[in-house]
């Protein structure tokens, strides 16, 4: 198995077209055409997990956060980001980060602190905008069938739990072909009226370049008339953040208690307590702060994330609870997810969890 190979699987949980525009994921360091002797699943690419990599005999580090990301103008050794680079590249390591890619994923980030806390029926909390897109094309009657199923098998067509999404409506299209045409349909020179199917699909924005191709592979004309547009209706399955439920509800701080120690959290900065019960809890890993808001229109009693500002937590206004139990404490079980998936897409493979402390923040 080589590099493109695994990054392929880990695509299909995390497409890169889902990471925010600021972020830099995907191959960061090496060849997507080397063979993988293994892989070291990490939350941070350090020296010391480049280290373990060497050790373990792994050859691919999968990283969450990207060790590359504001670029590199020189590579001297001179930070701790070109000495880990160095390092990779001198003992032919690739690296691979995730990132928001996978912070947006439906079975990411969130998703798995939702699963360590139990909360239940977990719902996205931002969705993001325009990664829903709408194909129209023309097609013959006879042809329009073989057509939809394999934009079907490309992946268009789903909307939430629905498969084999379509639209169609009847109609007459029309064209000449010129001197250099070669139609499938109709004689050069002479104006062809052809009873054509309008087909309507929608698909999401990380597979357009699939959907494409089987849109060119399948379609009989010569020349394929369609229009793509980007839709305004949120994808409930790919966003920041999710809310949900606690199966009954508790008094704030023995939940407090629970997350602190499921979580692993050194210490819990919140807000003031409202004195009412936790019911509807909303998570962030990572810096969340920017969803506050969102957590509130919610109906959170509770939100959960990390790097809260001193003046954020006013935000809560009494309306809900605010609790920053650090960055790295809610990234943390990204590392035991992504070894599990792996571990099932690719059994009887050396998968590693690496056991390299990452985290930057010591407590006294």
């Amino acid at each position: 198995m080589i590099v493109k190979e695994v990054t392929r699987i880990l695509e299909e949980l995390a497409p890169l077209a889902h990471a925010e525009d600021f972020d830099n994921v995907g191959l960061l360091v090496g060849d997507q055409n080397q063979e993988v002797s293994g892989i070291l699943i990490t939350l941070d690419t350090l020296e010391n997990v480049v280290e373990e990599a060497i050790a373990q005999k792994c050859n691919l580090i999968v990283s969450f956060h990207p060790i590359i990301f504001n670029g590199l103008k020189k590579i001297t050794g001179a930070t701790y980001v070109e000495r880990t680079v160095i390092k990779a590249i001198q003992h032919h390591i690739a690296i691979y980060s995730m990132h928001t890619a996978l912070d947006n994923a439906m079975e990411g980030v969130n998703a798995k602190i939702c699963e360590v806390l139990d909360i239940m029926d977990p719902k996205i909390l931002i969705p993001q905008k325009s990664t829903i897109k709408k194909l129209t094309t023309y097609v013959p009657l006879d042809a329009a069938e073989s057509l939809k199923n394999a934009l079907f098998e490309a992946g268009a067509g789903t909307i939430g739990n629905y498969s084999h999404c379509s639209f169609t409506s009847k109609g007459i299209g029309s064209y000449k072909a010129d001197q250099h045409a070669n139609p499938t349909k109709g004689k050069i020179g002479e104006i062809h009226y052809e009873e054509e199917m309008q087909v309507n699909i929608t698909f999401s924005a990380a597979i357009e370049k699939k959907v494409m191709n089987a849109l060119f592979k399948n379609h009989p004309y010569e020349e394929v008339a369609y229009e793509i547009l980007t839709l305004e209706n949120t994808n409930q399955n790919i966003g920041m953040g999710m809310i949900g439920s606690l199966q009954n509800p508790m008094k704030e701080v023995d939940f407090l208690k629970i997350v602190k120690e499921r979580m692993h959290a050194s210490c819990i900065r919140h807000s003031e307590l409202r004195g009412k019960p936790i019911e509807k809890v909303a998570v962030l890993g990572g810096s969340g702060a920017f969803a506050i808001k969102a957590a509130k229109a919610a109906g959170a009693d509770l939100f959960i994330t990390a790097d809260v500002k001193y003046h954020q937590f006013y935000e809560a206004e009494g309306s809900m609870v605010i609790a920053d139990i650090g960055h790295f404490e809610t990234e943390q079980f990204t590392k035991n997810l992504l070894v599990d998936y792996l571990t099932k897409k690719i059994p009887n493979f050396a998968i590693r969890l690496s056991e390299s402390i990452t985290n930057p923040i010591k407590y006294l």
